[in-house]
């Protein structure tokens, strides 16, 4: 079983890589998560792996971080969830969000991932809510102020009418706060300009 991998990108899209190790390239399926953190193609990088093994087909699911693989092979354990869902729910919610979700029984938010269902989401809460490690919350930095949450839901509402696929916009909206954007409309220009790169 391969259980990590050390290499640079050789090809990057999203939900995918190919990870070049010493002249093997290693097809790795990423959730956007731990896409959103890697270089470009050529860059180093090291990634944990889940190794799935079907009759067919020996598939690699490629994290950044412990929690998010510890995550996807809990969700993976759960009736009804294979492999491609896990990694839809980890790349439409951060993974400290998908545990406060899940701890709270937030089906609403749940559901609002892209392919669960309000049973998949109901499954998914019984079946792990007492199973997940308790996320601490994040103290903010002393003097920042607090996030403009407001600012953020009406931009980020924007770019999901605008068609932007949710996951992809909610990076381009933080983006856009953490520079400083203002207003609405530099907000939403900022976003923008972050979904063209």
């Amino acid at each position: 079983m391969i259980a990590h991998l050390r290499g640079r990108i050789f090809d990057k899209q999203p939900n995918r890589i190919i990870v070049d190790v010493n002249g093997v390239g290693y097809d790795v399926a990423v959730p956007l998560s731990t896409f959103y953190g890697l270089g470009d193609a050529g860059a180093e990088i090291a990634l944990r792996i889940h190794t799935h093994v079907r009759e067919d087909a020996l598939l690699l699911f490629g994290f950044a971080t412990r929690l998010e693989q510890d995550l996807f092979e809990r969700l993976i354990s759960v009736s009804g969830i294979g492999p491609k869902l896990a990694l839809a729910v980890l790349s439409g919610i951060e993974p400290a969000d998908l545990i406060k979700a899940i701890h709270r029984s937030d089906l609403a938010r749940l559901t609002a991932i892209p392919g669960v269902g309000k049973k998949t989401s109901e499954r998914i809460v019984l079946e792990l809510k007492d199973r997940l490690p308790a996320v601490a919350p994040t103290p903010a930095p002393e003097g920042a102020h607090a996030e403009p949450t407001a600012l953020k839901d009406d931009v980020m509402s924007a770019l999901v009418n605008l068609g932007y696929h949710r996951p992809l916009a909610e990076k381009a909206v933080d983006a856009a706060v953490k520079a400083h954007a203002g207003d609405f409309e530099q907000t939403l220009r900022q976003a923008l300009r972050e979904l063209a790169r």
